[in-house]
């Protein structure tokens, strides 16, 4: 078996060889194998409540009743959540929530469908 490099953006060790390039199933980062290393700023991955890794367009569910600040409105348990972008900061899920509107969430408050 041949011995692949891991990823360079997230260090993944489950990359594959596509034509000339290397890919990382896990992060979708693609490379080429004579290109210098890339210096980028690794941010650490934003994990769900089980521990799978979030991407930005994912669906999510939420798994606990959540209070919306400033008003009377709580985001139940099971909504589900369409294509979430990830941001940096305490709340890292930026959304859209159907009847709620737009809202940020903890990532500890929601699982990967």
């Amino acid at each position: 078996m041949i011995n692949l490099p891991n990823c360079p953006q997230c260090n993944s060790e489950y990359t594959y060889e596509d034509g000339s390039l290397f890919i990382c199933p896990e992060c979708a980062h693609e490379w080429s194998p004579e290109a210098p290393p890339e210096k980028t700023q690794q941010k650490p991955a934003v994990k769900d409540a089980n521990g799978n890794i979030l991407n930005d367009g994912d669906t999510v569910n939420v798994i606990k009743d959540l209070k919306v600040k400033g008003s009377s409105l709580v985001v139940k348990v099971g909504t589900k959540v369409k294509n979430i972008r990830l941001v940096e900061g305490d709340h890292d899920i930026d959304c859209k929530i159907d009847g709620i509107g737009a809202m940020q969430l903890k990532s500890a408050f929601v699982k990967k469908n």
